[in-house]
């Protein structure tokens, strides 16, 4: 009977959203989900390339989709679970937020940021960039549209229920899409950080496999080499041979192979006015572009405002996306935020699972 009732509920949500489905965890609970099939640069907006998107090879193995929460996530018994109309779950650690979505089980892990690039990149090849929460309680763009508050920020709407607003804060703009990837709290994404400045990655979506090592001290970081796109280990120290580093030029970030503005504060620039220097060659672009770090569109506006900060000094910063309510015209699904530490949390930063079949 339960597997009956499972099966009604989610033929009722796919009537109405026909690419959403209710995925159960390791306890039975279900969680409002998005399928999205895999896809190519080509299809992204990256060139003309057929290669299949990182986003979608784990382990080595291509799948055939993923599946993206609708929701920004809660957390129930130490459990994340995307459920709509909710306040969502703030003031969580990178590594909290990632323990919240492994304690459901095979397949479950905290959104990488190979998977939100991915989404990002959907989003503005075909020209539905998200709007949000990112003007206390409204788009900054809008001037009627709300969403139902669940925190308030002082005498302003702070926080809004996941999925409230229109169908402009839907990734796609229907009902189907996922919301709130503009605005509304930051989310922390997997598999990314910076080490004095010194981009490093998990392979491809490795950051999706529930055993991945994430830890600050572990081998599976890898630095990109500016040459060739390989993977590369890292020295440790953020100064590997060859790797790209995250330099500040002119009051823009840039991509080179060394770093001649380092500082152990944030910064920040539009994503749009981010450069790469001639050391950088077009197969380490291209891992940039692939994972939402580089523009591929030299077309003034093509990234909606929204902003890049980081810290290029610090031992080591993780990295949230999106933007929170106070972010204005800078929030958006290109907004991408590497200055503090996994151990940051406050009212603004929240998560997102993610999913595929393992």
């Amino acid at each position: 009977m339960a597997n009956n009732n499972f099966d009604l509920s989610n033929l009722a949500l796919q009537c109405v959203c026909p690419n959403n489905e209710l995925i159960y965890d390791d306890v039975g609970k279900p969680s409002v989900m998005v399928k999205i099939p895999k896809m190519t640069y080509a299809q992204l907006g990256l060139g003309s390339s057929t290669d299949i998107h990182p986003a979608f090879i784990v382990n080595g193995v291509t799948k055939d989709a993923i599946w993206i929460s609708k929701y920004q996530n809660v957390v129930v018994g130490g459990r994340a679970y995307s459920l709509p109309a909710k306040d969502p779950k703030t003031a969580i650690t990178f590594d909290a937020a990632r323990s919240a979505c492994i304690a459901k089980g095979a397949g479950w892990h905290l959104m990488t940021r190979a998977e939100w690039a991915m989404l990002a990149l959907w989003c503005k090849a075909n020209g539905t960039q998200p709007k949000g929460n990112n003007n206390y309680g409204k788009d900054h763009s809008e001037t009627v549209y709300r969403a139902i508050p669940t925190y308030m920020d002082g005498n302003n709407i702070g926080r809004v229920a996941t999925g409230t607003g229109p169908l402009s804060w839907s990734h796609d703009g229907t009902p189907s899409g996922i919301w709130d990837l503009n605005g509304n709290v930051w989310e922390w994404v997997g598999g990314l950080r910076l080490v004095k400045g010194e981009v490093q990655i998990l392979a491809n979506n490795n950051a999706a496999i529930v055993t991945a090592d994430q830890a600050a001290n572990s081998a599976e970081w890898k630095a990109i080499d500016a040459t060739t796109g390989e993977l590369l280990t890292p020295d440790g120290t953020g100064t590997t041979a060859n790797s790209v580093k995250l330099d500040y030029v002119s009051s823009h970030w840039q991509w080179d192979t060394s770093i001649s503005s380092q500082s152990d504060s944030s910064r920040n620039a539009p994503f749009e006015n981010t450069t790469c220097s001639e050391n950088i060659a077009d197969p380490a672009k291209l891992v940039l572009q692939a994972l939402g770090l580089f523009k591929y569109d030299a077309t003034s506006g093509a990234y909606s405002g929204d902003y890049f900060y980081a810290n290029n000094g610090a031992a080591e910063r993780s990295f949230y996306c999106g933007g929170a309510w106070v972010s204005g015209a800078n929030a958006g699904v290109f907004a991408l935020f590497g200055g503090y530490d996994r151990s940051s949390s406050n009212a603004g930063i929240g998560f997102r699972s993610a999913y595929y079949v393992p």
